[in-house]
């Protein structure tokens, strides 16, 4: 019985290697499409220290927050324009000549404006249904982000992966600062010096407009940076945004708080 047993076992071996060698090998591993992740939606609000209606907009943010979750929205708060207000020896200003440069190149004419993963400029009234109709789309990149704090340096490493069909465009790496206590027109009129701005945006690492990526569906691509921190930001309240995007809007976006 022993003997037919390994007799037995021993032909099934030869079977199974035999069907085997018939498969060449480009055949024998399956590509298995990833399933598409929904879009994070980024949000750059044009705002400034100086602008009474900035507050209002301000407000429509936290409560699409609240509704939606921090994981479905980043709002990027960019202080520019001429309501912008870059600061004394006596009041905090956080204008930035990179607020600057970006608030020039989207043609924003008026405060609070918004741009919806770079569609925009937009009044603020709209920024809400926007963001929504964004929010159900699938992202053709998925986003890992990972920052950590080592001395007075922040290091970044960011993951993408093309989800849907090929990528080509930039990624880029911005530092935000969360819980700055600074000047604030309010929309009575009057300023507001205990005022809390949130997701302010400090600079940018990889650049004004990031840097070239390009991606075939399936492919990943993880890109490592280091930004130094300047001695007006508070460290245990910086983030760091990445987003890949094109001519055509942002494809997708992430946020991670710098452990």
């Amino acid at each position: 019985m022993n003997k037919i047993v390994h007799l037995t076992a021993a032909a099934l071996a030869a079977i199974t290697l035999a069907a085997c060698s018939h498969i060449d090998e480009d055949e024998r591993l399956i590509y298995v499409k990833m399933q598409a992740p929904k879009r994070t939606v980024l949000l750059e609000d044009f705002t400034g220290q100086r602008c009474i209606n900035c507050p209002t907009a301000t407000e429509i943010i936290e409560q699409l927050q609240k509704e939606v979750g921090d994981s479905a929205i980043i709002p990027v708060a960019i202080h520019s324009g001429p309501l912008g207000f870059s600061g004394n020896a006596n009041t905090i200003g956080l204008a930035t000549p990179l607020g600057e440069e970006y608030y020039k190149h989207f043609n924003v004419e008026y405060q609070p404006a918004g741009l919806i993963d770079r569609k925009g400029p937009m009044n603020h009234s709209i920024w809400t249904m926007e963001a929504m109709a964004d929010m159900s789309i699938d992202a053709s990149v998925d986003l890992k982000l990972e920052a950590s704090r080592v001395g007075q340096e922040i290091r970044i490493s960011a993951k993408a992966t093309g989800a849907i069909g090929d990528t080509k465009g930039k990624l880029q790496l911005w530092i935000t600062e969360d819980s700055i206590t600074a000047l604030q027109m309010m929309p009575d009129g009057k300023p507001n010096a205990n005022y809390i701005h949130n997701h302010v945006l400090r600079t940018a690492v990889n650049g004004t407009w990031g840097e070239d990526i390009t991606l075939a569906e399936g492919e990943s691509k993880t890109i490592e940076a280091t930004q130094a921190i300047a001695p007006t930001w508070n460290p245990a309240q910086l983030s760091v945004v990445a987003f890949v995007y094109d001519d055509k809007g942002v494809k997708q976006a992430a946020k991670k708080k710098v452990k």
